[in-house]
């Protein structure tokens, strides 16, 4: 069974409409997705229509933004009521974190010299909530630098002057929104934070603690060590496991949609779990 349950469309901070991401799965063999836009839920419908009519089956999906330890985290969630208040008030919430972010980055870009930012970046999101990657996307567009990793290294990445850091809601919180809205929440890419391995094996063991329900296995093309691990650290914590590709844009070969090394055989896959119903 081919299963994506991580990537991103022009909702958030990817490049493809719904339709098209969803068009693009499928023409690659994905069979069950999710569309897990960052703190927004709104290409869902757009996209299920198009994996209706494609034979796809698609899981409501989003991407919280979190918190533990004073550290940012992302938590996927699954399979959860689209309507539910809980779940609608929580989008509302993170979206305004992200607009009062988006003005702060503006501001702090206006006063290092580059008048015009927020503007840009809302033009770039076209209807989106901004965030650092449009910042990017315009720097780039006006020649301020030459490549979007570029644009991190010298405005926008962690300790520059562009990187505004929000508190966001701790991750208990937000497992708690899921559930309410019945759906489940993943601990997303967690060797992605920079945590030493018996770090992240904490944050792990706090999430499993807070009702967490499942570890997110496989992030895109990632070495077989590193699954076969994460694969025993979900198990050791009785959490599910899941797999997506993270995907944002074409041409990146290491978040290609469906691209990936299947769940190792000791894994409960996620998608097995009641809630998800596939």
């Amino acid at each position: 069974m081919h299963v994506d349950l991580h990537c991103h469309s022009y909702c958030s901070d990817g490049i493809l409409s719904p339709e098209a991401l969803m068009s693009s799965a499928n023409a690659a063999g994905v069979r069950i997705i999710a569309l897990t836009d960052h703190d927004t839920v709104a290409g869902v419908p757009e996209a299920r229509r198009c994996a209706q009519k494609l034979g796809m089956t698609l899981v409501n999906g989003i991407e919280f933004s979190g918190s533990w330890q004073g550290r940012d985290v992302h938590i996927v969630g699954l399979g959860f009521d689209l309507d539910h208040p809980v779940l609608q008030e929580a989008i509302a919430v993170q979206q305004a974190a992200r607009a009062e972010r988006a003005e702060q980055i503006g501001e702090r870009l206006t006063r290092a010299g580059i008048p015009g930012s927020l503007a840009g970046a809302l033009a770039e999101a076209d209807g989106a909530q901004p965030g650092r990657p449009h910042f990017a996307r315009y720097l780039v567009a006006q020649g301020h630098v030459k490549s979007m990793s570029a644009a991190f290294k010298r405005y926008l990445g962690k300790g520059k002057v562009g990187d505004v850091r929000h508190q966001w809601p701790p991750m208990e919180d937000i497992i708690a929104w899921l559930h309410q809205a019945g759906g489940v929440a993943v601990l997303a890419h967690p060797a992605k934070y920079g945590l030493t391995r018996t770090k992240m094996c904490a944050m792990i063991g706090a999430f499993s603690e807070a009702g967490g329900d499942a570890l997110e296995v496989i992030s895109g093309r990632q070495v077989l060590s590193l699954t076969q691990d994460l694969a025993r650290i979900a198990a050791a914590n009785g959490l599910a496991s899941s797999c997506g590709s993270d995907f944002h844009q074409p041409n990146q070969p290491w978040q290609a949609l469906g691209q990936f090394d299947p769940l190792p055989e000791n894994c409960r896959p996620v998608w097995q779990l009641p809630a998800l119903g596939c």
